[in-house]
């Protein structure tokens, strides 16, 4: 199983950014895709999580309504969509891949990326 996220970078407060979760090896629609992100100091946050099944979506509260998460599966990549970046999106990005029943756990996952930095600049 490998997979490399990618995209990430320094912003300004109020831009977007696309993240991407590239597979390789195996097909990524048949899990569920989760990306978290960890901030200096702070705990791995789940973000959101696209199922394999029919492709749902979930987000936690901080990012809905700015963060959307696509698959696409004729290029094995997951995206991250995010807009309207704030400082506090600053962190590292992980994609994880797995079965999950609780999207935002982090143990739900089996394999981690290693991570994309985004900083967001006030």
């Amino acid at each position: 199983v490998q997979f490399v996220e990618s995209g990430g970078g320094l912003v300004h407060t109020g831009d977007s950014l696309r993240l991407s979760c590239a597979a390789s090896g195996f097909t990524l629609a048949n899990y569920g895709i989760g990306w978290f992100r960890q901030a200096p100091g702070k705990g791995r946050e789940g973000v959101g999580c696209i199922k394999s099944f029919d492709g749902s979506t979930f987000y936690a509260n901080s990012v809905k309504g700015r963060f959307t998460i696509s698959r696409i599966n004729a290029e094995n990549t997951v995206y991250l969509q995010m807009t309207s970046l704030k400082p506090e999106d600053t962190a590292v990005y992980y994609c994880a891949v797995g079965h999950p029943t609780v999207w935002a756990i982090p143990d739900e996952y089996d394999y981690w990326g290693k991570g994309t930095q985004v900083d967001v600049s006030s």
